[in-house]
């Protein structure tokens, strides 16, 4: 790729993360579908808060997680997302900018406060999402620094941030800086339910301003409203130029050239907690794309980036991914 001052600048919903463990009882009781993410409001959010017990917490959200993997892989990242100017927007800012990543979105003076997501674990390691997203509703055109955009490799974009209303219009100028610039842009589609929600639209991005594309099975599948897997993968192809489809424990598959590429799983112990599990896939392909690796290299980091993640609670790294890699010998 042409040379570039960062690897990757990551676009999305800047959330802290309240993570409890739970189970099925308590989700049906809420009314939440596991394994998915749901929409709340701030008076839900400090009610179910009190309800879920002990937490941790911690900055999140999807494209910020991404975007702390590739750092800790060793990668140059920059980060656009909205947070008020409070405790949670300055515990945000303080996270991500501690761990190299450049973050220069002014925060929010006035209007909701930081976003923050209750993330439900059940015993299975299964992550369901009550999300409230406070000030990222608030992230528009005029938040897209197209000079960090032009500065990048790659532009990633988080599909969670298509739900507030301005967003869709942020990423179009995004993708429209990251090609005028010569550079890359990438999606991921985060959610089913968010891909059911704004169909259309997702199909119209991914058509024409999409170069890289990541889901898992769900999401592809209702992307292109079918049940079977291997359709889906089919209708994606001409549409971006690599799409990186992960399957849990089956792994994933690389689409690129008219060439499919196999990458397995890597191995884990024990899965303790799938939330983050797509995020670092993504940041580990992302990663090893901007290096100019391989693909199915690009894949093989990308499942060792997943596998640490899901060994333990949080979607943040808890060890070095750079030594992981380096350990794993996959590069």
């Amino acid at each position: 790729m042409k040379s570039a001052a960062l690897d990757v600048v990551g676009i999305g919903n800047a959330i802290v993360d309240v993570i409890a463990h739970s189970d099925e009882q308590f989700l049906a009781a809420e009314g939440f579908a596991k394994g998915a993410m749901t929409l709340i409001d701030a008076e839900r959010a400090e009610a179910l808060y009190q309800k879920i017990g002990p937490a941790i917490e911690s900055s999140g959200g999807s494209a910020g997680n991404t975007m702390a993997g590739i750092a800790s892989l060793g990668g140059k990242g920059g980060y656009i997302g909205k947070v008020r100017n409070d405790l949670l927007g300055d515990v945000f800012r303080h996270d991500i900018t501690a761990i190299g990543v450049q973050f220069t979105t002014p925060s929010a003076d006035h209007g909701a406060g930081t976003a923050r997501c209750l993330i439900m674990v059940t015993s299975d390691g299964q992550r369901t999402m009550g999300t409230f997203l406070g000030a990222c509703v608030d992230l528009g055109p005029e938040d897209i620094d197209v000079d960090l955009i032009a500065a990048a490799q790659v532009t990633y974009l988080e599909g969670y941030l298509f739900d507030p209303p301005r967003a869709q219009e942020a990423f179009r100028k995004a993708a429209a800086a990251a090609h005028n610039a010569g550079r890359k842009v990438a999606l991921s589609l985060s959610d089913p339910f968010c891909v059911g929600r704004h169909r259309d639209a997702f199909r119209d991005l991914v058509a024409g301003n999409v170069d890289i594309l990541f889901a898992n099975e769900a999401e592809i599948c209702s992307l292109y409203e079918t049940d079977d897997f291997f359709r889906a993968a089919h209708a994606v192809r001409g549409h971006v130029e690599i799409a990186a489809l992960t399957r849990s424990e089956h792994g994933s598959i690389i689409l690129a050239d008219n060439l499919t590429h196999q990458v397995a799983a890597a191995p884990v112990n024990r899965v303790v907690d799938t939330t983050g599990a797509g995020d670092l896939y993504a940041a580990g392909f992302l990663y090893g794309l901007t290096q100019g690796l391989p693909l199915p290299t690009c894949g093989a980091i990308g499942s060792l980036c997943a596998a640490e993640i899901i060994s333990h609670v949080g979607a943040r790294p808890e060890a070095s991914l750079h030594e992981l890699v380096a350990t794993a010998g996959v590069v």
